[in-house]
């Protein structure tokens, strides 16, 4: 077991150590754990993050080979006032340490045919590309991102940093959600504003960076495009990684500590309340508060005894819809391929077709759409010199797909190299330096991700706000939810949000002291 955390403290598991400070236990270091461990350090508690693998990050796991940098998951920063927070909460300037640089284009969109879309956030340029595919389109747009504009300050400024732990609260806002019409999908209220098809997969793309199906993900997702264009995308210098190595640096810098290779076994409950965790090691650690940010289905069918468990039952987690898989592949090259945007998408020959394949048939299609992240295009410095790193990731079914991944891996990947060597990287398959590959598997054996899904519960409508796995335990008190799987869902804004409600969900520490109190007296 590694320790984050220079100074020394004990393994012993005691609650306060001799200490009165309440203790908050954190398991997971994704950004919603870490977030969340800023944020009770912030409130006086003594914070603990339990991290079973070897280093932080969760999916922000980073890969060091050959001289090159992969970042193993969230590449696109949106929203970094989220992240700026966090740093003012413990007395600092994220940009004293932190250098982040925008990205643009936002995204490069590739159609089948070689037609190229550059999405940003310059609003004259955005017009321009618009017109080149459909002149009627570019007032339409216009409707369409006011449109957004109007969900964002629904959906992003009201309502992502509220819990959501009454049917009540539902109610209090369905007349909203109605007149933003967020029962269409987003696809449905794209097409609603904008006529040419091409277009229509421009704006409605988003919902798979965060595990939706656009034409199945709430129409809330179309705030995206608002809030795209209000912050900007970003990345850090350094790659995302940078960012998961400045929140523990927060983290015990508030006199928390981060604790690598300690996996936990059981969330301890006693007289209903959660009272710490058992180690696979069989050590006990007591805590007053546990806080999750492992995928939510894992916490409640291996962490919470099913004798606890009255609503999210084994029987109910196996109804809920959950999230495609990805297959990334992570390659660094001997050249440079200097066209290539710092985020591009590959659109195949379907849209539709293939996310049905996806999502409702668990098939693996023969064709497919990728995201092609090339990092170096902002920081040169994560490859050796005169190279380039690069991951791409290919939507996939989830493991109930039945898929044989351990034979179909390295076919998958060539047929990708083939791919992108035809269209805009030529000699690819000549030029690799570096590969690793992580594969639905992966994602539920080293992230622990039920089936394999890489962003834990969908996104649709009946599985939004009250209707997810809520931030604070339906099941025992002291237990609290960050991370995908969670209110208000996948994605860096969404996972910092989760646990930015937790200031309202959980009691000052102080007040904690004083409950003890009374209960001595």
């Amino acid at each position: 077991m590694q320790t984050l955390n220079i100074q020394s403290s004990p393994s012993t598991s005691t609650a306060g150590g001799g200490s009165d400070t309440p203790h908050a236990l954190v398991i997971g270091s994704g950004f919603g754990g870490l977030a969340a461990a800023v944020r009770l350090g912030a409130r006086g508690y003594r914070v603990t993050v339990l991290e079973r693998r070897d280093q932080p990050g969760g999916r922000a796991y980073v890969y060091r080979q050959d001289g090159f940098t992969f970042d193993g998951g969230p590449t696109v920063i949106t929203a970094p006032f989220l992240l700026e927070e966090l740093w003012e909460l413990c007395g600092k300037r994220m940009a004293d340490t932190i250098d982040m640089r925008p990205v643009s284009p936002f995204y490069r969109v590739r159609f089948h045919d070689g037609e190229v879309f550059d999405y940003q956030g310059d609003a004259e340029v955005m017009r321009e590309q618009i017109r080149k595919f459909n002149p009627d389109d570019v007032e339409h747009y216009e409707r369409f991102l006011r449109m957004s504009e109007q969900i964002f300050e629904v959906g992003f400024e009201r309502l992502s940093h509220v819990p959501f732990g009454s049917i009540l609260d539902m109610l209090k806002i369905t007349p909203a959600m109605i007149r933003l019409q967020s029962y269409r999908t987003v696809y449905n209220l794209v097409a609603r504003f904008i006529e040419d098809e091409r277009l229509r997969q421009v704006f409605s793309f988003h919902p798979l960076l965060v595990g939706g199906n656009p034409f199945k993900t709430t129409s809330i997702y179309t705030l995206i495009a608002f809030l795209e264009r209000k912050w900007g995308v970003f990345f850090p210098i350094g790659g995302t990684g940078t960012l998961i190595r400045g929140l523990v640096e927060l983290v015990e810098g508030q006199g928390g500590e981060v604790r690598l290779e300690t996996e936990v076994e059981e969330v301890l409950v006693e007289q209903g309340r959660a009272a710490g965790v058992r180690l696979k090691s069989g050590e006990r650690i007591d805590a007053d508060i546990v806080v999750s940010n492992a995928d939510s289905a894992y916490l409640y069918k291996h962490l919470l005894p099913a004798r606890y468990r009255k609503r999210w039952t084994d029987k109910k987690l196996e109804r809920v819809r959950y999230s495609m898989s990805l297959f990334v592949w992570y390659f660094g090259t001997k050249r440079k391929y200097e066209d290539v945007a710092h985020h591009t998408i590959l659109l195949g020959p379907r849209y539709k077709g293939l996310l049905d394949d996806i999502f409702e048939r668990k098939v693996l299609a023969e064709d497919f759409s990728l995201y092609l992240h090339r990092p170096t295009a902002t920081d040169p410095a994560l490859a050796p010199a005169g190279c380039d790193a690069f991951y791409v990731l290919s939507p996939v079914p989830h493991l109930d797909s039945g898929t044989d991944w351990e034979a179909e891996r390295e076919r998958y990947r060539a047929k990708i190299c083939a791919y992108l060597s035809s269209t805009i990287m030529p000699g690819l398959e000549d030029e690799l330096a570096s590969s690793h590959v992580l594969d639905p598997l992966g994602f539920e054996r080293e992230l622990l991700s039920h089936k394999g899904a890489a962003f834990g519960v969908e996104p649709v409508l009946t599985q939004s706000a009250y209707f997810r796995p809520h931030n604070e335990s339906e099941e025992i008190e002291g237990l609290y939810l960050v991370g995908a799987g969670t209110h208000p869902g996948a994605g860096v804004p969404g996972v910092l949000s989760s646990a930015k409600v937790l200031d309202k969900v959980v009691p000052h520490a102080d007040a904690l002291v004083h409950r003890s109190a009374r209960s001595a007296q």
